[in-house]
């Protein structure tokens, strides 16, 4: 097991895995930018290192400050949370060869999941199933008509180095895909420095399933059930609830069979996250991968009783994963607001001060969160303030449990999206669990303001 490892990364999710460490009997060691010398995760660990100024370039995302902080704090591991350099395999590669321990899977893992296009060939090998679309990158804009062509609109564009919705593009028309793909491929080239695109049949109900991952180094793989991520704005995750409401038992025991296939065929190692679209008619395909742990990992953690950061650490430790697929048992339901610092009805973002904060509590209740009373939150960062999860017997216990949480947070001095999830768990197609990626745009169209 680890001596004391070093958290490439900020906020709830550094406080997290410092908590996981802490019951572990690990030290750790938090980094932190000049803007972040008050935050709770640089307060509770057991070392803090200052590794540069408040732009993630210079600091939470500079490489070289990173393993200078280790060697410096004498960690022997390197956690890399989510965000930031988590899915980096260069960093990866780094990290092990420095001799320090890399908290994730192997970097060629990272690599071969990061590109969008490779994930998908390499799934297809795997046995996993595809949407129709591209083979491959394509090429030009007259690749593409054919292409779309063939697949039959609507069809929607990819980055092959995306994710979290940027360089992503639906067109139903032959004549939206010249300057579509141009917009998403300009977009992709902004945000992850590589242009290239790849196009997919486009479903129009579809509903956002994951299956989590996870694997030791000695070829033990389970699954740890679902996660529903539907409801999402501009293919920005807002709320998670697990298990989902749109699986049977059959349909739930197959998606974990065939992703738990796929990853024993490829080697996959660590926790991991595949996720799928589920179509009208029950059929799902491979989306991509996540090697990482996921924002919303606690509510599988709640169904199951399982610390999947604990998991993480022990296993790349090298320890064995000393769980069968039949010790799994899901209980309950458990859903995950997204507290994000903004505009509940606009979404622009909201930095400030924070004035006053009186998080929720009481039976079933969580909150992961840095925020406090007198809190800055920064506008350098991503603007989640805080993860509030309940726990129940049943979805219904569930949704009422959130509602009553939701009326007990209080956070002022900024605005926050807590309105917008208190009108949600009130929507009717989210209360009967009918729903899709479609439902905040048609909740946005119902309740204005």
């Amino acid at each position: 097991m680890f001596h004391r490892i070093l958290i490439a990364n900020r906020g709830e999710i550094a406080l997290r895995i410092i908590r996981a460490a802490r019951e572990l009997g690990i030290e750790t060691v938090a980094v932190h930018s000049t803007a972040d010398v008050s935050s709770l995760h640089v307060r509770f660990a057991d070392q803090s290192i200052c590794i540069g100024p408040p732009p993630s370039k210079e600091s939470y995302l500079n490489i070289p400050a990173l393993l200078s902080a280790a060697e410096i704090s004498g960690a022997d591991a390197i956690h890399p949370g989510y965000g930031f350099l988590s899915e980096n395999a260069e960093f990866a590669e780094m990290v092990l060869h420095s001799g320090l321990g890399w908290i994730g899977p192997r970097p060629e893992m990272i690599r071969m999941m990061g590109n969008k296009i490779r994930a998908k060939e390499a799934m297809k090998e795997a046995g996993l199933p595809q949407l129709p679309g591209s083979e491959g990158v394509v090429s030009d804009e007259r690749d593409l008509v054919r292409l779309a062509e063939k697949v039959g609109f609507p069809v929607i564009l990819k980055a092959a180095a995306g994710g979290g919705g940027r360089g992503m593009k639906i067109v139903r028309e032959k004549e939206q895909l010249a300057p579509g793909y141009r917009t998403a491929s300009a977009e992709a080239l902004a945000a992850f420095g590589n242009g290239d695109m790849y196009v997919e049949r486009y479903v129009e109900r579809p509903r956002h399933i994951e299956i989590q991952i996870v694997a030791d180094e000695h070829g033990n793989i389970i699954h740890l059930g679902e996660r529903e991520c539907s409801v999402q704005r501009r293919h920005q995750k807002m709320l998670e609830e697990a298990p989902s409401p749109a699986l049977n038992d059959k349909l739930r025991e197959r998606m974990g069979r065939v992703a738990v296939e796929a990853m024993k065929r490829v080697k996959y190692n660590n926790v991991g996250t595949i996720e799928f679209l589920l179509d009208e008619r029950g059929d799902f395909y491979f989306m991509e991968m996540n090697t990482r742990i996921q924002v919303e990992h606690p509510v599988t953690e709640s169904v199951t009783g399982i610390d999947l950061l604990k998991e993480q650490i022990r296993l790349a430790s090298g320890e064995e994963l000393g769980r069968t697929q039949k010790s799994i048992v899901m209980k309950g339901h458990a859903i995950e607001c997204r507290i994000n610092a903004e505009d509940p009805v606009t979404f622009a973002p909201s930095p400030g001060l924070i004035t006053a904060y009186n998080p929720p509590g009481g039976l079933g209740v969580r909150i992961d969160s840095g925020a406090y009373e007198q809190y800055r939150v920064l506008p350098y960062y991503d603007s989640m303030v805080a993860k509030l999860i309940v726990f129940a017997d049943s979805r219904p216990a569930a949704i009422m449990r959130m509602r009553r949480a939701l009326e007990e947070y209080i956070v002022e001095g900024i605005k926050t999206n807590i309105p917008f999830h208190k009108k949600l768990l009130m929507y009717e197609p989210f209360v009967q669990g009918r729903y899709d990626t479609r439902l905040v745009e048609k909740l946005q169209a119902e309740n204005p303001g």
